[in-house]
């Protein structure tokens, strides 16, 4: 693997972990911050974005906080047109580089979900579901934050869970999209990022997207 990579640590079975969106849960304080991320298509430094990651026998788990001064929850007549035209953090998992396929999850603060399978370059079935998800959402004064856990036995089937000489990995996009209002409350949409596409337009639906998780 090449690439950014962050490390994920074992959660010890004697620091009980509730999914509850405010990462209460004492286990935390053993995940690595991740906090290298940024605006690809802005010249500007981005609001912060906080995660971290854990896994044990039976779960992956997840954490983003995010810093945001001003939440856009758009309405819509079912969830996922709702988020889609809201902040969100994201997790994009793929069997392997050529994206082929890939897997979208996009969370927003009100604790809505949008999750597809999708293959290069964004051919998407928005139909489907992922079974092996569970997490919750909290908006608070500085933001928003969502905790979560993926089942491994979901990530072993859908063939995301990747092994080489030194163990087990993911290949990751760490994504949110931020969005805010302009003086006539037109909405604003902005991309944040943990791998720098290097692509002239906003998307993350590209290889260069993606990291590694590394288990360790």
């Amino acid at each position: 693997m090449t690439g950014k990579e962050y490390p994920v640590r074992r959660h010890r079975a004697d620091a009980p972990m509730r999914i509850d969106g405010e990462g209460n849960s004492s286990a935390w304080g053993a995940a690595q911050v991740l906090d290298d991320f940024t605006f690809p298509w802005l010249d500007t430094p981005a609001p912060a974005t906080c995660f971290r990651a854990l896994w044990d026998r039976q779960y992956f788990y997840f954490f983003f906080t995010a810093s945001d001064a001003e939440l856009v929850l758009a309405d819509g007549a079912d969830s996922s047109e709702r988020v889609i035209g809201s902040d969100r953090v994201e997790i994009f998992l793929a069997t392997g580089r050529e994206l082929q396929p890939y897997y979208g999850i996009e969370m927003d603060p009100r604790g809505e979900v949008v999750d597809y399978r999708g293959r290069f370059h964004r051919d998407i079935d928005w139909d489907w579901c992922y079974e092996g998800l569970e997490f919750q959402a909290r908006q608070n004064a500085d933001g928003y934050s969502v905790e979560g856990r993926i089942t491994l036995s979901s990530l072993q089937q859908l063939g995301c869970l990747h092994e080489d000489e030194a163990g087990r990995y993911l290949i990751a996009g760490l994504f949110r999209a931020e969005f805010s209002y302009d003086k006539s409350r037109q909405t604003v949409q902005n991309w944040i990022a943990w791998v720098d596409p290097q692509v002239a337009e906003p998307d993350f639906h590209v290889p260069s997207a993606f990291g590694c998780l590394r288990l360790l």
